[in-house]
């Protein structure tokens, strides 16, 4: 995707958004920088 497209489709969704401010930590950086990361399904086989 061009740069110029992605911009103006970002833009676009965003137009009308509501930020929302939240705190507390990350659940996600927590696991991350504890090594935990992202743990993957079952395969078959």
């Amino acid at each position: 995707m061009p740069k110029t497209l992605a911009t103006a489709a970002v833009d676009r969704l965003l137009h009308h958004a509501h930020i929302v401010l939240t705190e507390g930590s990350s659940l996600r950086l927590i696991q991350a920088t504890s090594g935990q990361g992202v743990v993957p399904l079952n395969q078959p086989g």
